[in-house]
């Protein structure tokens, strides 16, 4: 496993990653910066920069970029008949399908953290006196992780399917420009996966609970999704003919 991780890392090194991850953090650090509110607001003031900030970065481009990361990593073995070649060596479908899976949640990882030192830049810039909310932040941060995993599993499924690049990418447009909608709907929200990033990382919810969604919805919810797509994308890997 180890080494289809290497292997899988340099591939993904020269598809120039790097500022593929740094979009989203700048992005979120432009907008912190241009929100603005009155100094007599008695709330903290990073939580307005941080509700601000979630919501173009949760619902528009962490889960854009999650889906660049499942094109790139699977766009290799589509060219030139890239995946007899892998299949060829001493390696089970399984663990490539794996460690694709795990790469990319690593680099979702790294994205998250440099959110969260766009998040604290933020603040040192405008200079915020209020106290750093350092469990909220981190709910926000290590929830909205949590929230790619079906996500991710879904976009590594298409990619395997679909051998152009732009063929999984603009699938993930189309469900990702409505998430807004999506958003406000009680009934279909919780259950959009394009919009569980979004819940995960929001403030607004319940404080007391692991993250900002109830534990009940973060299992069935979540982790359901999370076992069919990933599931179903290792089954169809599994039987796909190359």
């Amino acid at each position: 496993m180890r080494a289809i991780l290497h292997s899988e890392w340099y591939k993904l090194r020269k598809s120039k990653m790097i500022p593929l991850i740094l979009t989203g953090p700048m992005i979120g650090l432009i907008i912190g910066l241009s929100v603005g509110f009155e100094d007599d607001f008695d709330v903290n003031k990073w939580y307005i920069a941080l509700l601000s900030m979630n919501l173009t970065y949760a619902l528009l481009f962490l889960p854009l970029i999650s889906g660049i990361f499942a094109s790139l990593i699977c766009r290799y073995e589509h060219q030139a008949g890239g995946w007899k070649q892998l299949l060829a060596l001493p390696v089970t479908r399984g663990r490539v399908f794996v460690a694709k899976y795990i790469l990319i949640m690593l680099l979702i990882m790294a994205m998250q953290l440099l959110y969260l030192c766009s998040i604290y830049a933020v603040g040192m810039i405008k200079g915020y006196t209020d106290p750093f909310p350092m469990e909220i932040v981190w709910k926000s941060i290590f929830g909205g992780w949590v929230a790619t995993f079906p996500l991710v599993a879904l976009q590594l499924w298409m990619s395997v399917m679909f051998k152009s690049f732009a063929a999984p990418f603009a699938v993930n447009v189309i469900f990702t420009l409505p998430a807004i909608i999506v958003a406000n709907s009680e009934q279909f929200g919780p259950y959009y996966p394009w919009v569980q990033p979004f819940f995960m990382m929001n403030i607004g919810g319940s404080t007391e609970e692991v993250f900002f969604v109830p534990w009940e919805q973060l299992v069935t919810v979540v982790g359901g999704s999370f076992m069919l797509f990933f599931i179903g994308g290792y089954l169809y890997f599994q039987r796909k003919a190359v």
